[in-house]
């Protein structure tokens, strides 16, 4: 049998993290706990509103597991339970973090997997003014690779601050769904002479059918049109780069699945999160091994962290000891 305790919690981001679709000031995240055997894994989600989920639903949906789970629900029974999301994510890193620490082996080691090493991770700078994302840009110049929120008329502007702050910098850019067709002919060119490596999700999910037709200068990455395998297949021909994200996937375990696949059909991937603590990244570091994009900096975007908590160092995010996960 096995115990489940789920809570939910807020972490304090430092200052505010802003997009196209609004801007937030905590992490609102779900831990979920799985004890068994003296043993307790532990598992975090962020519910996104964008997909419909609240804090209140994603902990109904899991509290709705304790009658499975004290009749054995596993983590592959999970799969078919609980539909891609944070309420599977959460169960289903808390479940890797249990069967590891049950095995007395680390995560990588119950896949056969070779031991992880640390991953740079992009470091975002927030949709701002030109003026205050230029000076962001320069309090991060050394990082190597930024990650830019854009979504609006003075996004070039943007980008060419940025770029004049941080010369040596890799750069990628996400839109968030926020640009028209029109705004992307226009700008992709401009932004791959700037060197810009990504764009990520230009156009809103379910209208993207016109980058099929069009030209792509820099390569486009699919981050609200791609959620797990079921999605790949419409992503054919529209986009280069994959984004996979455990709380669309609803978990490590459907996220190695998609990686793996979507590798198979040619696209390129990139490993991102949400706003959250180092627990939520804890599981994506050895998803984001030989990545060539790599977005888990949430922890570095709060006021405070969990303890322990990954190590990170500059922008090297190092694999998570037992005492965080796995």
């Amino acid at each position: 049998m096995i115990d489940l305790k789920v809570s939910a919690e807020a972490w304090p981001i430092r200052g505010s993290f802003t997009i196209s679709r609004g801007t937030k000031t905590s992490a609102d995240v779900v831990l979920v706990e799985l004890s068994a055997g003296g043993k307790t894994g532990r598992g975090e989600a962020v519910p996104y509103t964008r997909y419909g989920e609240t804090m209140a639903d994603v902990i109904a949906d899991i509290e709705g597991l304790r009658p499975r789970l004290a009749r054995g629900l596993d983590r592959l029974g999970l799969q078919k339970i609980l539909p891609p999301g944070a309420a599977r994510n959460a169960v289903d890193c808390a479940f890797w973090d249990l069967e590891a620490k049950q095995a007395g082996h680390r995560y990588w080691e119950l896949i056969g997997a070779a031991e992880p090493g640390p991953v740079t991770t992009a470091y975002t700078l927030s949709l701002d003014t030109v003026e205050n994302m230029a000076k962001a840009a320069a309090a991060n110049a050394a990082r190597p690779l930024l990650k830019l929120k854009l979504a609006g008329p003075e996004d070039m502007a943007r980008v060419v601050a940025v770029r004049e702050q941080a010369p040596e910098a890799r750069i990628v850019v996400d839109a968030n769904e926020g640009w028209s067709a029109a705004d992307y002919v226009q700008l992709a060119p401009q932004l791959a002479v700037l060197g810009v490596e990504m764009i990520e999700q230009p156009l809103p999910a379910g209208e993207d059918q016109a980058l099929g037709g069009m030209k792509r200068p820099v390569p486009v990455c699919a981050d609200e049109s791609c959620h797990d395998t079921a999605t790949l297949a419409q992503l054919q021909g529209r986009y280069d780069m994959v984004n996979i994200k455990l709380d669309k996937t609803g978990g490590l375990t459907e996220a190695l699945k998609l990686k793996a696949t979507a590798e198979a059909a040619g696209f390129g991937i990139m490993v991102g999160c949400m706003v959250a603590t180092s627990l939520a990244m804890a599981p994506a570091v050895i998803l984001a091994q030989g990545v060539p994009v790599v977005d888990l900096d949430g922890p570095l975007l709060l006021a405070k962290d969990r303890d322990p908590a990954l190590r990170i160092v500059d922008s090297q995010v190092f694999p998570p000891e037992p005492s965080l996960w796995g």
